[in-house]
């Protein structure tokens, strides 16, 4: 293979790892699958196909791959969790929703390199005895469906989808679903929902495990577009390989979506675990903008808790002989479990960077805002909360709050945590929660014991206009 190139601006910085983004912004390339064959496309579907299901599986378990898509779950164990005495239909569904702000990944697989898409579904529905697949993807790509649809289309003509796949007598079929724009069906029972032409309500876990009772209440594998393209990888170089890339229990790399208030904001694929915070914002990001200081992280997408820059942690047991490990900010490695370990989540890999000249009331209530639009309505803590934290955070930032309001935020908050069918409560009020115990004194310098006597909103205006005629 000659060597790789990329378009003016676009090179990978030197600590990148380029593994499912090999081909994102290449001089050259473009989607058709006769770029992508020329380049060893689909040779690792047909060495799938001549191993056993049950060893592609072994290998990604091998692997320690675990999901991209937010919850960090390993990707083969899910697999396995179809039941062994199944009679039903099994279906894989590809989560193309990213609808996780901060987020902006899936989409350049799609646009960029979609047959590395196809090739890793088809070989995941060979590994779990999946013959119909789904590709559910947000409304608002709609030339990322169009572009799905050609390659599909393109695949099914070389015979990589289809009927007999490459003479192995496996058959398989890819469909591409476009979703009506709600952050709730990035939820996966949420999604399946949809899916089947009803509203997007979350199901109850258990009994409703996609894996048992998915669609159709049939089994149901769910995986991220970024977790189903390294199953391809994970296919040519083997579990045992793939897995000397990044650190123990954090295997292989990961994309990295940098927004907000750094220098050179982008994407940067990296081994998961081998970069700390500080080599990410200043090494490949660098850096704050001219005559700011950075002040806060919120390292997994807006779902996670944010971080302060000036913080320290305490990572338990991770010290020399199992003792406790003092680490900065800064020294965090961006990878699940130390992320978990700091109090946050590594996510969908969303990295929202805020400098010093942002007012947290002004974040808090841009999250508030956010959820209070996109909760489903399902849970009425969920449904009436969210609305209520944005309805508070609207005073905070207009000036017309009280003290009392950032206790009764908070209380809102925790009433949510918790109390919901999904986490999408918890998504809710996490941010919320974090960013009052973090910063409850700037918070509160935005209040004022002055507008006790202010009308909450038109209707308690209203209200009290009556009571007083009364």
């Amino acid at each position: 293979m000659s060597a790789i190139t990329y378009k003016p601006g676009k090179q990978p910085h030197p600590r990148e790892y380029r593994m499912i983004f090999k081909n994102i912004d290449r001089e050259g390339w473009d989607p058709s699958i006769a770029t992508y064959i020329a380049d060893g496309g689909y040779e690792q579907l047909r060495r799938a196909l001549q191993m056993d299901p049950k060893a592609i599986t072994e290998e990604v378990k091998k692997s320690g791959l675990r999901g991209r898509g937010g919850a960090g779950f390993p990707t083969g164990v899910k697999w396995t969790f179809i039941p062994p005495n199944n009679t039903k239909p099994v279906y894989l569904i590809c989560n193309c929703d990213e609808s996780e702000p901060g987020t902006f990944k899936d989409r350049y697989i799609v646009h960029q390199d979609p047959h590395q898409l196809i090739e890793g579904m088809v070989i995941s529905c060979f590994a779990v005895g999946a013959h119909t697949a789904y590709i559910y993807i947000r409304e608002e790509f709609p030339e990322a469906a169009i572009i799905l649809e050609n390659a599909i289309a393109e695949a099914r003509a070389k015979n990589f989808v289809g009927p007999n796949v490459l003479g192995s007598g496996f058959d398989v079929e890819i469909h591409v679903h476009r979703g009506a724009a709600a952050y709730i069906c990035g939820e996966e029972t949420g999604l399946i929902e949809s899916l089947e032409g009803k509203r997007a309500y979350p199901r109850i876990k258990p009994p409703y495990f996609p894996a048992a009772l998915g669609l159709y209440m049939c089994p149901t594998i769910v995986n991220n577009v970024e977790s189903l393209c390294h199953v391809k990888h994970i296919i040519e170089r083997g579990g045992d390989e793939y897995a000397k890339l990044g650190v123990p229990r954090n295997n292989g790399t990961r994309i990295l979506c940098v927004s907000g208030d750094v220098r050179n904001p982008g994407y940067f694929e990296v081994e998961v675990g081998k970069l700390t915070m500080r080599e990410l914002l200043y090494d490949i990001c660098g850096g704050p903008k001219e005559g700011r200081e950075f002040k806060a992280v919120i390292p997994g997408g807006s779902s996670s808790k944010i971080l302060r820059c000036d913080e320290t942690f305490t990572l338990r047991g991770q010290g020399p002989d199992g003792t406790d490990k003092q680490i900065s900010f800064w020294d965090i490695p961006m990878d699940f479990d130390s992320l978990a370990a700091c109090g946050s989540m590594a996510g969908s890999g969303g990295v929202i960077v805020m400098d010093n000249t942002r007012k947290m009331s002004w974040v808090l209530n841009n999250l508030n805002q956010f959820y209070a639009h996109e909760s489903c309505g399902q849970c009425t803590p969920c449904r009436e909360g969210s609305t209520w934290m944005r309805k508070i955070s609207d005073r905070i930032v207009a000036g017309k709050a009280t003290p009392k309001d950032i206790e009764t935020l908070e209380s809102v908050a925790y009433q949510i945590d918790g109390r919901t069918i999904c986490a999408f409560g918890e998504a809710s009020s996490w941010p919320v929660e974090a960013i009052i115990a973090k910063y409850r004194d700037e918070l509160l310098a935005e209040t004022s014991e002055a507008n006790e006597d202010l009308a909450l909103n038109p209707e308690a205006e209203a209200q009290r206009r009556f009571l007083q005629e009364a």
